[in-house]
């Protein structure tokens, strides 16, 4: 079939939910240049506006610029070129951004990964990216020495959190933490920050490469569709993309703003909404390398956008003094895990208790798609719901395991398809062929693995991952919706079903539970709860095993990790 026929076979997707956007909105003009271009080009409007706070330390749009630019050429002076890999192997602080932002301005490729990652993550990390350079923060040098010798990096460059807080905060911090750091000693793969930016000065040749809407950009790292580690091709035209799809949806953001950019940049939503987005929207990010005091840092620095994971805004629920004012707060936006409807009212009550003006939003995103690609906004943020697409975007749902769309109201398998699509996993076509795959209607549809359904309206709402629905004698039972009913108990503070190994009915639910402060656990207490749950849920859906515990576990990025309680359930046959 030739070209010609095949464009007249595609069909332009469905998208009930266009009367939501501003009148003219529903698509986006994607920029042609890259993610750094279309920075720099923003970001020399508002030259003399503040671009970030770290620790007290204030930089403006200009100075930031010179730090790029220092930062650029002394990655030259270290010998990367066009298409080379680097691994940053940091938390958010101004130097893992600045190296953001010069690796693409010389055609190179950040490799973003977790520094909490295990030795033997991290080499594979290293090694399926072909990464040659590796930025890391100084507190993983045990791990890193252990494991640099087995890939083709040729020089460390080590950074501390205390590099660019100011001289008596730097002081603190190593009379404190610092001093318990180990570090290497006379060994010519590894170099400190301060000597690597010296070679800033002795580099003279070119450097600045534009690269092309379509060239790799970053890579991310998600567990795919099969568990085992991913590596994530973004282009730069998913960067940018987004940041116009965010222009439109959010348009009173702007000079002036600032946001509380704390979620990691090794994570799809850390690094474009908390850090790419409000940098080219002319705002201050508030920077720092993890969430701690985090109530105090939110009643200092006054966010006017807060974004974070659902455990975070537990954590400001429980410590945020009662006389703190949010009146000044624009958007407050979930992401990187769903938001259960009892969170999300807790929350809402929350805000308005300290006098904010707006709701929770909510959204929803993958790494895959650059952590953003549906989001709540206006009208179309109904409790619960996760919003609708950005513009540009487009959603369909359809019965796991085919193409075939299911009808509105009903459950089916979240496929998604639009400019932040990723280029793919790295050199791992079975992957892409379960994940990426070509639809009658002659686009390529990303299939999440997770359950969601649309409402008349158009507006999404999210169930669950599809390997957490648990099949019990031929029955789908969705564990977010027991979860849903224990958290109903006034003595429940949060919840998690898991699916457990049963004799006959293959599988059967089992709920932990987590009690509120002056709750015990007790025969009762357990009674009470299955009670509710019999009540309120199919028999075939009622926990058949009920397990209190003080805390649930998490994943690095504050999820609950179900995975962890199933597999404690396997090693319990």
């Amino acid at each position: 079939m030739g070209i010609v026929e095949k464009l007249k076979q595609i069909r332009k997707p469905k998208a009930p939910w266009k009367h939501y956007y501003p009148k003219g909105k529903d698509t986006i003009k994607i920029p042609e240049e890259s993610l750094y271009d279309y920075f720099e080009k923003k970001a020399l409007m508002n030259l003399d506006a503040p671009c970030y706070e770290y620790f007290g330390t204030t930089k403006t749009y200009r100075e930031f610029l010179k730090d790029i630019d220092r930062v650029a050429k002394a990655y030259k002076a270290l010998g990367i070129r066009p298409g080379d890999v680097v691994t940053i192997l940091m938390p958010n602080t101004p130097e893992s951004i600045a190296s953001f932002f010069a690796l693409n301005k010389i055609g190179a490729i950040s490799n973003m990964v977790h520094p909490l990652s295990g030795e033997q993550e991290i080499k594979y990390y290293i090694n399926s990216t072909k990464s040659v350079v590796l930025l890391a923060i100084d507190m993983c040098y045990d791990k890193v020495k252990n494991i640099i010798g087995d890939t083709d990096v040729y020089k460390v460059v080590l950074v501390s959190v205390k590099e660019s807080m100011p001289f008596y905060l730097r002081w603190g911090y190593q009379l404190t933490k610092g001093r318990k750091v180990n570090k290497p000693k006379g060994n010519i793969e590894y170099m400190y920050w301060e000597d690597f930016m010296k070679n800033s000065s002795i580099y003279s040749g070119k450097y600045i490469v534009h690269s092309k809407p379509e060239d790799i950009a970053v890579i991310l790292h998600s567990g795919g569709t099969t568990g085992k580690p991913k590596g994530i091709a973004i282009k730069n035209r998913s960067f940018t993309a987004l940041i116009e799809q965010a222009r439109v949806v959010m348009p009173d953001i702007g000079v002036g703003d600032s946001t509380l950019s704390i979620l990691p940049i090794f994570h799809g939503f850390g690094l474009q909404i908390c850090i790419y987005k409000p940098l080219c929207f002319g705002e201050k990010a508030i920077i720092r390398p993890n969430a701690d005091n985090l109530a105090k840092l939110v009643a200092k620095t006054k966010p006017t956008t807060i974004l974070g994971v659902p455990t975070l805004f537990e954590n400001l629920m429980n410590n945020l003094k009662k006389d703190v004012d949010l009146s000044n707060v624009k958007w407050i936006i979930a992401g990187g895990d769903s938001v259960k409807p009892s969170l999300e009212a807790q929350i809402n009550d929350f805000l308005r208790s300290h006098g904010a003006s707006v709701r929770l939003t909510a959204g929803y995103g993958m790494s895959e798609s650059l952590g953003a690609t549906i989001f709540s906004f206006g009208d179309n943020n109904k409790p619960g719901c996760m919003g609708i697409p950005l513009p540009s975007n487009y959603v369909k749902l359809v019965k796991p395991g085919t193409h075939e769309e299911v009808a509105v109201g009903e459950d089916g398998e979240l496929c998604l398809t639009g400019p932040t699509v990723m280029a793919g996993y790295i050199d791992n076509d079975e992957d892409n062929n379960t994940t990426l795959q070509l639809h009658d209607d002659g686009y390529i549809w990303l299939h999440s693995g997770d359950i969601a359904c649309m409402d008349e309206d158009g507006v999404f709402f999210y169930k669950q991952r599809l390997k957490r629905m648990i099949i019990s004698s031929g029955y789908n039972v969705y564990p977010s919706q027991i979860e849903d009913v224990i958290e109903k108990h006034p003595a429940v503070l949060n919840c998690s079903v898991v699916g457990i190994p049963h004799k006959y009915k293959m599988e059967v639910a089992k709920a932990y539970i987590v009690l509120k402060e002056g709750y015990s656990p007790s025969l009762e207490l357990k009674q009470d709860i299955k009670e509710l749950c019999k009540k309120n849920l199919a028999v075939y859906s009622v926990p058949k095993e009920y397990e209190f515990r003080k805390s649930l576990p998490k994943t690095l990025l504050g999820k609950i990790d179900y995975k962890k309680l199933e597999k404690e359930n396997e090693d319990e046959e």
